[in-house]
């Protein structure tokens, strides 16, 4: 199946191949299937990130023993994964500059 160009903006879970506005913070080529299980991931992110939105109005739950909040890095970590492996040079620049993945990527 032939790869397309797409643009990723990770803080409005969105996917386009249209570059509008802000939305250009990563270029990836992939196929239908490797957006569909992008998109999976981004929403898993998206749904994960409510849970840590309600968690916060419990005072009594700690942080760090937050099920919804592992599930959201484990997410986030995932989505980068999937944008360094599809990404242009520019993307997988900027992602090892972040250094959130550490040598897993390589």
């Amino acid at each position: 199946m032939e790869k397309e160009k797409y643009y990723v903006c990770i803080p409005a879970g969105e996917i386009s191949q249209v570059r509008f506005g802000n939305n250009d913070d990563f270029t990836i080529y992939a196929t239908t299937e490797e957006v569909a299980m992008l998109r999976d991931k981004l929403n898993n992110m998206d749904n994960a990130g409510w849970g840590t939105y309600i968690r916060a109005h419990i005072p009594i739950m700690l942080y760090h023993n937050d099920k919804a909040n592992d599930a959201y890095d484990d997410n986030l970590t995932e989505v980068f994964e999937m944008i360094y492996k599809l990404g242009d040079e520019k993307s997988r620049f900027h992602i090892e500059e972040m250094g959130i993945l550490g040598d897993n990527h390589m």
